[in-house]
């Protein structure tokens, strides 16, 4: 029994309360273990799946003029000695579509609003550019300067995925000059600063971290070529949008003219593209793999109708069929989270948990012992959410259906990953959860699932009839500049987040 519920600190952020840190908050003394230095783990991958080719057959859609030509193989990126080298040994074999376009796009110095389904390879498709970019111009990492100026930011909402993206870059940097380095909460920020003064070129961070680090002198913009935004819808709305109009407007950073802005997502609604547009050149290109805001149709969908009341037992009986199969199970509050994985446990179900306030060393724990087996169900809030690739993810639940359509589509993402098959089933209790009932059958519909007639009836029933087609075609809808369309879902009714997990994500 590997879980153990800890008394929570403040949200989200301040762990390890010896003394007290700037502002009267706790201080920090956590370090994280050092990544691993051995090539072998270095390069460890995730394997393909079956349906990998598959990926070949998805519609792709670049909208905007003079948009550079897709490439078919890694060697027409043309890619240096050292970064292909990193390429190979990282298991790629051939570029995804994302990555066939997006690679050609970013080298082009185009900025780039991109929308693919969750587990298609969008990490690689920005970092393989600009590291290209950078190794051919000679770009070398200096640890004598008190303030390091690096010439990329990565900005991501959480401090997992922030770290997941900062291994990956690692890993396409090895035996090179160039040094990423990652930033985020619930680490000691004397170690933080040690680490970036040890020399960086591209930084990582999650938004709150990264503006400290800035704040204190620590890091410089003027040397800056490319801002990326992962998550961006998440990035730039209404929790994110001031910490990026911050670090847009800090000093010394380039204007939007004289910076390369990258945006990536699984999902995009039309307020957020309206709004990432502030951000970007005016000739933008935008990228769609497939619908806007679709599911992966390589995750199985099942939605079943659950009472408040019957979830436990319905879990229970879930989870003795996966077996040792690593399931991850989402709820919409932290208590809720610790709550469910203290049930579970006491049925003899191996189980730990992840949400923000959990200290940094349990949650580095949590994803290890579920990664590794260890634990084969990890109780999660909308933390664990995004963009987290855990290699043999077979299942998802949620327990608690989450309040918009697009945390759904990042939820299930996180099986049926890189070609690989999964199973997603989702407890819809009509009482709480109608009003997602016509995004979801739309979602169902265009990932080819099977709805269930008794959700079609409330989607109906709660929305009328009039004009409602769950098994109508994607429309294009016209974009803003020349020349260009996109696939996109039409608009749905937003659903508004009353849960307490709002703030589950990463401010530090």
């Amino acid at each position: 029994m590997k879980f153990c519920v800890s008394p929570s600190g403040g949200g989200g952020g301040g762990e390890g309360a010896r003394g007290f840190g700037r502002g009267g908050g706790p201080k920090v003394v956590y370090v994280p273990p050092p990544p691993p230095e051995e090539e072998s783990s270095v390069f460890a991958h995730y394997e393909t799946g079956i349906n990998f080719d598959k990926y070949d057959d998805i519609l792709v859609d670049v909208s905007g003029s003079n948009s550079p030509k897709a490439i078919m193989t890694f060697e027409e990126a043309g890619l240096c000695e050292s970064l292909s080298r990193n390429v190979t040994k990282s298991g790629y074999v051939k570029p995804t579509p994302v990555q066939k376009h997006g690679i050609p796009i970013i080298s082009a110095g185009r900025d780039l609003m991109a929308c693919a389904q969750t587990g298609s390879g969008k990490t690689a498709a920005f970092l393989l550019p600009i590291l290209q970019q950078l190794m051919s111009d000679g770009v070398a990492a200096s640890k004598f300067s008190e303030v390091q100026e690096p010439e990329a930011i990565i900005v991501a909402p959480t401090r997992e995925l922030i770290n997941q993206i900062y291994l990956e870059a690692r890993k396409f940097a090895y035996g090179t000059c160039v040094r990423p380095v990652v930033v985020y909460g619930g680490i000691n920020t004397g170690y933080t600063i040690r680490e970036v003064l040890k020399g960086c070129n591209v930084l990582c961070g999650t938004p709150g971290r990264l503006l400290d680090i800035i704040g204190r002198g620590k890091v410089g913009l003027s040397k800056l070529r490319y801002l990326v935004l992962d998550e961006a819808d998440r990035m730039l709305d209404m929790g994110f949008e001031p910490d990026m109009r911050k670090l847009v407007s800090s000093p010394g950073m380039p204007a939007k003219e004289e910076r390369q802005t990258l945006m990536f997502s699984a999902t995009y609604p039309e307020d957020i593209q309206r709004l990432a547009a502030d951000f970007l050149k005016t000739d933008y290109l935008f990228l769609a793999v497939g619908v806007v805001g679709g599911a992966c149709s390589d995750v199985e969908q099942h939605i079943i109708q659950v009472d408040q009341y019957s979830k436990r037992e319905q879990l229970l009986e879930l989870l003795k069929t996966t077996g040792t199969e690593r399931t991850m199970v989402f709820v919409e509050t932290k208590r809720s989270a610790d709550f469910i994985a203290t049930f579970l446990c006491q049925e003899k179900v191996p189980t730990t948990s992840i949400h923000g306030d959990r200290e940094q060393r349990e949650r580095e724990k949590a994803l290890g012992d579920f990664r590794s087996g260890q634990c084969p169900v990890l109780v999660a809030t909308s933390v664990a959410a995004r963009g987290l690739d855990i290699e043999h993810v077979q299942h998802v639940v949620n327990f608690d259906m989450p309040s918009s359509i697009d945390e759904y589509v990042h939820r299930i993402g996180r099986t049926g990953r890189c070609g690989n098959t999964g199973r997603a089933v989702s407890f819809f209790n009509p009482e709480s959860d109608t009003p997602l009932a016509r995004s979801l059958v739309k979602v169902l519909a265009g990932a080819q699932q099977e709805v269930p007639s008794w959700l079609e009836e409330i989607a109906f029933s709660a929305h009328g009839t009039t004009g409602f087609n769950p098994y109508g075609k994607v429309f294009a809808s016209t974009d803003t500049r020349k020349g260009g369309s996109f696939q996109k879902e039409p608009p749905q009714p937003a659903v508004q987040n009353t849960s307490a997990a709002a703030d589950d994500e990463e401010w530090e």
